[in-house]
């Protein structure tokens, strides 16, 4: 037996089959932090990834750097002690082009943002490999300059996201209402999910007109006087809540209650998928509702996760 070992790069196919992972394992133990260990394999070691995430927990990143047919080479590095998956919703507010693959994937990058992308994948059954290395290409594409949301300043944030988002709501919605109730009456007999989703469109459109008036009147109003004491050119008033951490709490837990609302659509329109005897009434409902939901899932990740984590930041700092 004999193996071709140049620096940190292992060819497993050299290896006796029982010995290749505990060989693997070995020279993975050795890496000092923030080492690397590349391997060639001549199948997929798929399996490999799960073993070692199962026998060593999440202390590793896993780079694909050639996938076949005939040979595979990855790149498996030893985290740093203080490095740690990032959540969803941190990995969006870093780079929007990745929400959309998160998208793809139905995996929740604002209600659900606080979990990693091992977690989701975990939760859903997905292939985690598979959209980890879809992150990893997004970052290798072009793109046109986004918007720098995390750059901003939050009084002006806040403003954006009533003035883009908070208005869209209150400009779509009616129509969206409007619309549920005609298809629902039209088509409801043969397609009964209808009614379902309408009682939910109906459900978001009370919970959100109610829930923007107290982001409006109450939360926004505090977070612009943290940043007025922050920079000294306002004093910060006692808020009847106490700590902006309450009404942050309840905002997101109103976030996730749309949030599920919209999935359950979602789910019962298989995807807004059209039925043969659908009108175009019935067809714009489906794609308002999809546009919908597209731009809530940026305005409730403006707010979870660069808005308030970055508002209680300044409160922390402040007392």
């Amino acid at each position: 037996m004999q193996t071709v070992l140049n620096e940190n790069i292992l060819n497993v196919t050299l290896l006796e089959p029982r010995q290749k992972h505990p060989t693997i394992f070995v020279r993975f133990d050795e890496l000092a932090q923030g080492e690397s260990l590349t391997i060639y394999n001549d199948h997929d070691p798929k399996p490999l990834y799960y073993q070692l995430l199962g026998e060593r927990g999440n202390i590793f990143t896993w780079e694909y750097l050639e996938q076949g047919p005939e040979s595979w080479k990855v790149k498996i590095s030893k985290r740093m002690a203080l490095e740690s998956d990032e959540t969803l919703g941190e990995i969006a507010t870093k780079d929007l082009r990745k929400a959309q693959i998160f998208k793809k994937y139905g995996l929740d990058f604002c209600c659900g943002g606080k979990k990693t992308v091992k977690q989701a994948c975990a939760e859903k059954g997905l292939d985690v490999t598979k959209i980890e290395q879809e992150l990893q290409q997004a970052d290798k594409m072009p793109s046109s300059r986004p918007l720098p949301y995390n750059d901003w300043s939050l009084d002006f944030l806040a403003d954006y996201i009533v003035n883009t988002h908070h208005s869209y709501v209150r400009k779509s919605l009616p129509d969206i209402s409007t619309y549920a109730k005609k298809v629902m009456k039209v088509h409801g007999d043969h397609h009964p999910e209808l009614l379902r989703i309408q009682q939910l469109v109906e459900e978001v459109n009370m919970e959100l007109t109610a829930h923007m008036m107290k982001e409006e009147k109450v939360l926004f109003p505090y977070i612009k006087e943290l940043v007025g004491a922050k920079n000294n050119t306002q004093p910060l008033h006692a808020a009847h809540f106490g700590t902006v951490q309450n009404p942050i709490n309840m905002m997101e837990m109103e976030h996730e209650m749309v949030g599920k609302n919209l999935a359950e659509i979602r789910e019962l329109s298989n995807n807004y998928a059209l039925p043969e005897d659908a009108c175009a009434s019935y067809s714009l409902l489906y794609r308002m509702l999809d546009e919908f939901e597209e731009d809530l899932h940026l305005h409730i990740h403006l707010e979870n996760n660069i808005l308030f984590p970055k508002a209680l930041e300044i409160e922390k700092h402040l007392n």
